[in-house]
């Protein structure tokens, strides 16, 4: 008897050593195994639980027609869609409890659709020649994904490579066995903020949902955050979605790697969730602390916050411009969306006194606001977004919500 079982995945017929290894230091922890081929050409030395037929059949499509495409891209787009397909299925059948894939470029890339084919809380595990590499686009990260580098293993094994091979291989077996998913035992209201030196809110409605039943998930606004914030709202895991920090569009806007993707504040909107929304930090811009500063920023200063973040601030016309996105994002969806528009402020650091405080830039966002928000769409709040009466506000809206059935009820503790 295993307790957990692994789903090991990579092309079996150029590395199928590596892979073996991986599967008997699994095996050898008590950890069952399942495997799946993703190669084209060749055949693994003995037959895999998945074989890449199967794989290719699940993408709609054939070896054959991998093999004749003539092309490596389209071949391994071919197996990347069946292999995240497969995987899906089987964690579903509850026949794996975690997968580990190993790649270069290629087998990489596909690894990075099968780890957003699984939910959040199932450990993924990829070991790549390319770990943490800037090739790697960060929308293409799941939520949870894990990697390490695939060091000195790109022909054969040896000591130094099988290193990281029994590290991946250990790592995506522990973790399976002392992850604790989410439980979802009650609704999830999904927020966004920053750090509470700048954003606070969260302080006043954090313990206030909970006590009307609610689980409270709060999702830090740099980047990464905001893409396990809009992949879990795509999926609709949140009963209610308090979208409060913003600054991942406006970074998206600038050119800045610290966003979240192309889909921010899009999906609850495609999954039908409620979702309230205010314009925090969104007077601030955030370059990471490596990225050179594009030429029309070169005239603002930027303060370093630390050595990965630098920051400044958007200018009147730039304001202007988010808040027509923001309506340009929310206009799609069918569900109620209300934003929020704390009159006194977005974020700590506006205040008077404070260095970002910028009043003419802020009275032109307000008025763009207005403008291009729907007048039903949109609630003028006379506080700053941290002060408790921005929290007060929130809570009557949801609290008018869930009588109405909008949002599902609360669970009582």
């Amino acid at each position: 008897m295993t307790d957990k079982t692994i789903l090991i995945v990579g092309t079996w017929d150029t590395k199928d050593a590596e892979l073996s290894y991986m599967a008997s230091c699994i095996a050898g922890q008590g950890g069952g195994v399942l495997t799946m081929d993703v190669s084209v050409l060749g055949e693994p030395s003995a037959p895999c639980d998945v074989s890449k037929y199967q794989v290719a059949q699940a993408a709609d499509s054939s070896i054959q027609a991998a093999s004749d495409s003539g092309e490596e891209n389209t071949a391994m787009q071919i197996m990347a869609l069946g292999a995240s397909r497969l995987t899906a299925d089987l964690h579903q059948q509850g026949r794996i409890d975690g997968v580990v894939i190993l790649g270069g470029t290629m087998g990489t890339d596909l690894a990075l659709d099968v780890c957003q084919a699984l939910p959040l809380g199932v450990p993924k595990y990829v070991v790549s020649t390319v770990s943490f590499s800037p090739l790697i686009p960060p929308d293409r990260l799941s939520s949870d994904i894990q990697m390490i580098l695939w060091a000195g293993g790109l022909y054969g094994l040896n000591s130094v490579c099988k290193a990281s091979l029994s590290q991946a291989a250990g790592a995506v077996l522990g973790a399976a066995r002392a992850v604790e998913r989410p439980a979802i035992d009650r609704p999830v209201v999904g927020m966004t903020s920053l750090g509470s030196s700048c954003l606070s809110y969260m302080k006043h409605l954090k313990p206030a949902l909970e006590d009307r039943g609610f689980e409270v998930a709060i999702f830090h606004a740099t980047g990464m955050g905001g893409m396990a914030f809009e992949n879990i709202a795509a999926k609709g895991g949140f009963a209610c979605v308090m979208d409060f920090a913003l600054p991942e569009l406006g970074n998206l806007m600038a050119g800045s790697v610290v966003h979240a993707g192309p889909d921010r504040m899009l999906g609850a909107g495609r999954a039908g969730t409620p979702q309230m929304i205010a314009p925090g930090c969104l007077d601030l811009i955030d370059f990471a602390g490596w990225q050179e500063i594009p030429d029309r920023y070169q005239d603002r200063p930027f303060h370093a916050h630390n050595r990965l973040i630098k920051s400044s601030g958007l200018n009147a016309e730039e304001r202007r411009e988010t808040a027509r996105e923001i309506a340009r994002r929310i206009a799609p969806s069918k569900t109620p969306v209300q934003v929020f528009l704390p009159l006194g402020g977005i974020e700590e650091w506006d205040k008077p006194g404070e260095p970002a405080h910028d009043p003419a830039a802020q009275a032109a966002f307000f008025e763009e606001m207005r403008k291009a928000i729907p007048a039903n769409r949109l609630i003028q709040v006379s506080a700053h977004i941290n002060d408790e009466a921005f929290a007060r506000s929130v809570l009557t809206l949801f609290d008018r919500w869930c009588a109405d059935g909008l949002v599902a009820p609360g669970v009582a503790a």
